[in-house]
């Protein structure tokens, strides 16, 4: 037995690439590009580290180019969705009792190889079947992907390394104890690095989890399966499922064995996920955990002492990087009437400079979101815009499917803090900009606090650094990841831990020790080392009277 006492160092976050043209990355990565381009996958379920194939069949597409097939991937049903719960089950009685380090060391194996073998295969995958462009795709299913699993791996060694006081006659300790069932890990679209953490996060703690792929997202995501196959994570700690949510979910949630959820999606689904579980509270055998990161309405508050340059930077790639459809992507924007003029000339400047196109050519900063549903969404916004009384289309608001999904970044101007697209969530490349009077800026900092129902992420500007920490005062719980002077986007792991309240999820911040928390059991250990041998020894003052 090694008794070594094992601790892991914060490590350094994951270099982002330049990929210039003739790099070895720029090299690795095209050739990754062309051979998934002209390969179709046959995709199946992995349940207990066996593939299973249903032959009910649905279609992986690039959202570019959406007649290009990249992959066939099978649905799991009820009966398989049993198969992986019974596999999670069983794995867990190994896993459980795995040794922290080595499960330490599978996670970091597994960062090593997305760092060098797997790098452009991951990327490759999410531009493809995400529409993300180099850059978008590097900073997520490479360098947040890795930094979730080597900073977890620290956190973890701190978490086990916290007992409680001990002395010379009891020695006192907390084992940190996997729940008790299985994790229902629900992943998005949008962040190939979030679905790996959604699962890795609790894994590293012992658990093992039932993998609910997004239906968009499955390229990358069965890539990241085989990863972790790589890196020897045993047969059944997570259970690679594609398929309805519905399916995968009411089944996952009537079981007994059910511990726990880790979901980033919409406001609506958890909602409804959260009163599931209410409803069939008395059928586990725990308490499940239940943690969340939602939707959002993020804002950006520009103060009047805001320069120009920095606002419109701050807003076209706050709102447009990725097409909008980051969960903190700014959608809102207060600005003062009498800088919103130069900001948007600024923005319409930017957005006659940029390409919009195919990943696949480096020069196309905007790229196409994620399907026809979204899509149509999307639109519905803009064509509402247009016709309102109090709104206008001030920069963009072109679109077309015929060839991939693609929407023109678009700024819609409104008299009405309160319109449609101040409050609601959109998930694409359109900000709603409510130009306010100077002299209203505290009635308009109320008007950003109390507009929209979300708390996900919001940033304020200006050079009058006192005013800017009186705003940031006022909105200290409109967003659980808040910027100064810059674009709510971009939060890096270890930097900005991830996550927000109100209707935007159970802040439970990814990147941060605090998601590792939720996932372990904590037992008090208490070893007297002198055991009382008389009832009264406490009593002294009953003593007295015998």
């Amino acid at each position: 037995m090694n008794n070594a006492v094992f601790t892991f160092p914060l490590p350094a976050n994951e270099p982002v690439k330049s990929y210039l043209k003739g790099s070895p990355e720029r090299v690795a990565l095209e050739a990754e590009l062309e051979r998934q381009r002209n390969t179709v996958l046959d995709i199946p379920l992995i349940i207990g580290g066996k593939e299973i194939r249903t032959g009910n069949i649905g279609k992986v597409v690039c959202p570019h180019d959406h007649n290009h097939v990249l992959a066939t991937y099978h649905k799991a049903g009820e009966k398989e969705v049993k198969m992986a719960i019974d596999a999670a089950m069983e794995a867990h009685k190994i896993w459980s009792e795995t040794p922290w380090r080595v499960r330490c060391s599978i996670i970091l194996r597994a960062a090593e190889l997305l760092a060098t073998k797997y790098r452009a295969v991951l990327n490759a995958a999410t531009m493809l079947g995400q529409s993300k462009n180099i850059y978008q795709a590097e900073i997520d299913s490479a360098c947040e992907a890795i930094d979730f699993m080597r900073y977890n791996v620290s956190y973890a060694s701190t978490i086990y390394t916290r007992q409680p006081k001990s002395n010379n006659t009891q020695i006192n300790s907390i084992e940190y104890r996997p729940l008790e069932g299985f994790v229902l890990a629900v992943s998005p679209f949008n962040f190939t690095a979030i679905a790996s953490n959604l699962n890795l996060s609790p894994v590293l703690m012992g658990n093992t989890t039932l993998w609910k792929t997004s239906t968009t997202s499955i390229l990358s995501n069965y890539y990241l399966m085989k990863l972790y196959e790589e890196a020897g994570l045993p047969a059944g700690v997570v259970n690679f499922l594609c398929g309805p949510g519905s399916v995968i979910g009411n089944v996952a949630l009537a079981s007994p064995d059910f511990a726990g959820v880790h979901f980033t999606g919409s406001t609506k689904t958890f909602n409804h996920l959260w009163k599931q579980i209410g409803e069939n509270l008395g059928s586990y055998k725990s308490y499940p955990r239940i943690v969340g990161e939602t939707g959002g309405k993020d804002f950006i508050f520009v103060h009047p002492s805001a320069a120009a340059q920095e606002v419109a930077v701050a807003a076209f790639c706050g709102a447009f990087e990725f097409q909008g459809q980051k969960c903190s992507a700014a959608s809102r924007m207060y600005v003062p009437k009498t800088l919103w003029p130069d900001v948007l000339q600024r923005m319409q400047a930017m957005a006659a400079e940029v390409k919009i196109g195919d990943v696949c050519d480096p020069t196309n900063f905007i790229n196409a979101v994620i399907d026809e549903t979204s899509f149509d969404n999307i639109v519905s916004y803009i064509e509402y815009a247009c016709t309102a009384e109090d709104a206008r289309i001030v920069l963009g608001g072109q679109y077309d499917k015929s060839v991939g999904y693609f929407v023109h970044p678009t700024v819609i101007e409104t008299t009405n803090p309160k319109f449609k697209s101040m409050q609601e969530e959109i998930f694409g490349p359109v900000l709603t900009v409510y130009p306010y009077d100077d002299e209203e800026l505290d009635a308009t900092v109320e008007l950003c606090d109390t507009t929209s129902p979300y708390a996900l992420t919001g940033s304020v500007l200006g050079r009058d650094r006192l005013a800017v920490q009186v705003v940031a005062d006022r909105l200290k719980n409109a967003a659980g990841n808040f910027y100064i002077n810059d674009k709510p986007t971009g939060a890096v792991v270890a930097h900005q831990p991830f996550g927000g309240g109100r209707a935007s999820g159970t802040n439970d911040k990814a990147g941060g020790e605090q998601n590792l928390l939720r996932w372990i059991s904590p037992r008090s250990v208490k070893e007297s080392l002198v055991p009382a041998t008389d009832y009264l020894a406490c009593y002294p003052y009953l003593q007295e009277l015998k």
